[in-house]
């Protein structure tokens, strides 16, 4: 037995998060397959670039003046430009560059060079010559820039001059055919405009004449704009008018009676004995309603309510001549006839008289903003009837005024185009100047760096993607997410992978009487707290489940072999029996036992000698013990069936015994797939814990172990060998595993 005195240690195991980190475990776990398919993209790059041949390439750089100028970014067209053939124009640098890469153009260039370099062709000349806009500081230029690539350094030199060339002649060709079109164009146009000009002229000045006006167009300026002042203050008026009108609405609308009633109703509303009597009646109103309910108006109770009301509304308008006076008492009277009209007259207060106020102002205020309006409406009326001599006037001058205007605009514009077409034909100088001449090809590739650069990149995407296409393709389980994915159980927790490499061998004092050397195992649990955290905290998870469902025997399984459950089975006792609880050890794994090898226990009698006896051996025999926390029950010899023997009666009486007299007993069962004990082993028990060492077991043989497990008891799943889980402990963490050492030395 192995007894524990130290008290529970916190800990905090968190395991990294998706994302990014997920991706690079992936692409650790497959870096083989990314480091390969690197090396060969990489191995290509390097071939490619060492076979391919030199290429060297020649640069120039041209002023281009677009044939249609001003066109460009909406800017206004010189004088004479817009008369230009619209069909020879080139309207902006992306059509120019692509007039200039035409097949017509490249033809001519190669039939300079045709002499030279008879092999060259149109369709290679296009592939290789760049065109493009100079941009300089996120702003286009007027310069466009040719590069040319070539295998010869002088014949990228040449080809580009020739280009120029050709450039030059289609661009004066271009220039000249525009401007001598639209010079023929104004010189048809002028005769004819300075026609029209007169006329317009001669027709304005006749009407002028006849109707002895210099400018109708003013005078009925200054009549519509009185008008229009006019109409203003109509509109102002009348929207104050609106206010006006609402706010006597709005008035009307709280006070709900006329001005004089509004009046006569806060005169009663300031007698205290009419308020008496209003309240009396208020009551008895009250008290008739709720009889009328049950009652007819025969009841006589009804027929005294009605009489008290009566003699009430009499004693009221009494009381109200009382207060307002013989005339104005006849007028509350009147307006009291019914019941609620009597309630609503003595309820004014200082508020109401303050808006009987208002209520007058308001409709003063409204009777003079009305008059105000019929003396503007009088002289509106006024002025339009002086303003009807003046539409047909007005509509045959400003006929003749643009007409005449439009046509002198137009005789000055092809006057000053014709003007500026001559001297531009007269100066020439239509070439594109060139700002930098072609220089001799400079050798620009193959970029050995470059390559290898690209090389690297493409190398590492596609090594990338078929680590991730590996790795999708694997049936492994990699993480604790994707064995949560796989079952529908809550996690119970995470145990670390055991430090590889040589572990020393100390002597200590194991329980049950005799020194040994430890295992390796246990040497490594003893030297490494971590794992002592780990299993603490997958204990306490059970001891929280357990608060809502007694598990007194938990039966700790895996998919297949070698995933840790014996392992997991003895720190579990181990975490147990250091909570002071009294915990039995069964190693159920009858077939291949493991148990008693970790320990270094003898197998002589076990569970198999129990099942197989009578009772006959005492059970005590059989149990490692030493009267402390932990007993071992270790697998025996191994029976020839031993289904049958964990299927038996005697392991039911067995488990039921073990029960009674143990806080927790753990059975180290087998694995599930390929046999049937672990189901049998686990028919007995109260709870199922699975685990599931990451990275060896296979999703497939998850689903096929939850599948077996689906009818019984199963608590939770426990991810073993987790390479990536913290702790919060740091220092003290390793403070602790000193005193862990002291534990197992005194056994």
């Amino acid at each position: 037995m192995v007894r524990v005195n130290e008290s529970n240690m916190p800990m905090t195991v968190e395991e990294s998060d998706g994302g990014y980190g997920q991706l690079l475990a992936v692409l650790m776990r497959r870096r083989y397959w990314l480091l390969g398919v690197m090396g060969a993209v990489l191995t290509i790059a390097t071939v490619f670039t060492l076979i391919s041949k030199p290429t060297y390439q020649s640069e120039m750089q041209l002023l281009i003046e677009p044939n249609y100028q001003g066109k460009k970014d909406g800017t206004t067209p010189r004088q004479g430009e817009q008369y230009a053939d619209s069909g020879v124009t080139i309207d902006d640098y992306a059509t120019q560059i692509n007039v200039m890469r035409s097949s017509l153009l490249i033809q001519r260039a190669v039939d300079i060079l045709r002499s030279e370099y008879p092999t060259l062709t149109v369709a290679e000349v296009k592939k290789n010559l760049v065109l493009k806009q100079v941009v300089e500081e996120k702003a286009n230029t007027k310069i466009v820039e040719a590069t040319y690539t070539a295998n010869d350094p002088i014949k990228a030199q040449k080809v580009l001059k020739a280009v120029h060339t050709v450039y030059q002649i289609y661009n004066r060709e271009q220039q000249e055919q525009r401007l001598k079109k639209g010079l023929k164009f104004i010189n048809e146009q002028i005769p004819a405009v300075t026609k029209t000009v007169d006329q317009a002229e001669n027709k304005l000045e006749e009407f002028r004449k006849n109707n002895n006006l210099i400018d109708p167009e003013q005078q009925a300026a200054t009549v519509n704009n009185s008008l229009n002042a006019i109409a203003q203050e109509r509109e102002v008026i009348r929207a104050q008018y609106n206010d006006l009108q609402a706010r006597y609405g709005q008035l009307q609308q709280q006070l709900a009676r006329s001005p004089q009633q509004a009046l006569v109703a806060s005169r009663l509303s300031q007698s205290s004995r009419y308020q008496t009597l209003l309240n009396e009646l208020q009551r008895t109103e009250l008290a008739l309603s709720q009889r009328r309910v049950v009652f007819t108006d025969e009841d006589p109770n009804v027929k005294k309510l009605l009489e008290q009301r009566q003699n009430l509304l009499s004693m009221m308008k009494q009381e109200g001549g009382r207060v307002l006076g013989e005339g104005q008492a006849s007028q509350a009277a009147a307006a009291g006839n019914a019941a609620d009209g009597i309630l609503q007259q003595g309820q004014l207060g200082a508020l109401d008289l303050n808006l009987a106020g208002q209520l007058i102002e308001v409709q003063t205020n409204m009777n003079a903003m009305r008059a105000r309006d019929n003396s503007l409406a009088q002289t509106q009326q006024k002025l339009r009837s002086d303003l009807k001599r003046f539409p047909v006037l007005l509509a045959e001058y400003n006929r003749l005024v643009p007409f005449v205007q439009i046509n002198r605009d137009k005789l000055q514009q092809l006057l000053r185009a014709q003007q500026e077409l001559s001297l531009e034909i007269a100066r020439g100088g239509f070439d594109w100047q060139a700002l930098e001449e072609p220089r001799l090809g400079l050798k620009v590739g193959p970029n050995l760096k470059l390559n290898l650069l690209l090389g690297l990149v493409a190398g590492l995407m596609l090594g990338s993607l078929a680590a991730f296409l590996r790795d999708a393709v694997d049936d492994s389980v990699y993480s604790s997410e994707d064995l949560e994915k796989q079952f529908e159980l809550p996690l119970l927790g995470m145990t670390p992978e055991l430090p590889r490499g040589r572990v020393a061998q100390p002597e200590v004092s194991l329980p049950f009487g005799k020194p040994l050397h430890l295992s390796p195992w246990t040497v490594q649990v003893r030297n490494w707290p971590p794992s002592w955290e780990s299993l603490d905290l997958i204990y306490r998870n059970l001891q929280l489940m357990n608060e809502m469902a007694a598990f007194k025997s938990l039966v700790v399984t895996s998919a297949v072999a070698g995933e840790g459950k014996s392992t997991l089975a003895l720190g579990l006792a181990l975490s147990a029996a250091r909570l002071h609880q009294r915990v039995l050890l069964i190693d159920t794994d009858l077939r291949r036992p493991s148990l008693h090898q970790i320990l270094n226990l003898p197998n002589d009698y076990g569970l198999s000698t129990l099942l197989s006896s009578d009772a006959t051996l005492p059970i005590h025999n059989a149990i490692q013990s030493s009267g402390s926390y932990i007993d071992i029950l270790t697998a025996g010899p191994q029976p020839e069936d031993p289904a049958n023997l964990l299927s038996s009666q005697r392991m039911r009486e067995l488990m039921a015994g073990f029960e009674q007299n143990y806080d927790l007993i753990l059975l180290d069962a087998p694995p599930l797939l390929g046999m049937v004990d672990a189901m049998i082993a686990a028919s007995c028990c109260t709870g199922v814990v699975l685990v599931s060492r990451v990275g060896m077991v296979k999703k497939t043989e998850l689903v096929q172990a939850n599948a077996m497990l689906r009818k019984l008891n199963v608590i939770g799943v426990v991810a073993n060998g987790v390479s990536n889980v913290s702790y919060g402990y740091g220092a003290y963490s390793r403070e602790q595993g000193v005193e862990l050492k002291k534990v197992w030395g005194n056994g």
